[in-house]
């Protein structure tokens, strides 16, 4: 409910930027997304962490009810949303500033969908373990940890240094 309240006013806040058409439009939706992007990056670095804490939690424990909370809450209020508002300011930011065009923004698009897919598994690997049903040591949540970090430095070195013209 709180996560459909704050998204809804988010889209409030963006369709008054685009009525009041503001001058500076474009730096509003570039601030939006940076904000959007840390979000979805901070929460997308939290959920395995979570996940190596509560693979040493007995299924079925008070531990393991707490971080079945944690990981949904988290998913729920900010991963989901952030990332849905990162894809769409994002693309709206490719289509109108650059025309989808460029080799850099092709290659930050392929590597923005790999941590889409990083993403879901995220979220499936929380459906497993609300069921008790993971199997994963805690090293494989440790080297998952990771792909976000390699895949948010190749994305953030695309933006800055635009390598591919």
């Amino acid at each position: 409910m709180r996560a459909g309240i704050a998204i809804g006013v988010f889209a409030a806040f963006v369709a008054l930027l685009f009525y009041a058409d503001p001058a500076d439009l474009y730096l509003w939706i570039k601030a939006l997304h940076i904000i959007a992007v840390i979000s979805w990056m901070a929460a997308i670095f939290y959920l395995p962490r979570l996940f190596i804490y509560h693979t040493d939690a007995p299924p079925g424990s008070q531990q393991s009810e707490t971080f079945q909370v944690m990981e949904q809450r988290l998913i729920k209020v900010i991963m989901n949303p952030a990332m849905m508002i990162s894809w769409i300011l994002g693309l709206y930011l490719a289509w109108s500033v650059y025309g989808f065009s460029g080799g850099w923004l092709h290659a930050k698009i392929a590597l923005v969908v790999l941590l889409t897919a990083t993403h879901v598994y995220f979220t499936r690997s929380a459906k497993r373990f609300a069921r008790d049903e993971n199997t994963r040591p805690a090293r494989h949540w440790r080297l998952m940890n990771e792909v976000p970090t390699v895949l948010m430095i190749a994305i953030v070195i695309l933006v800055v240094v635009k390598p591919f013209g």
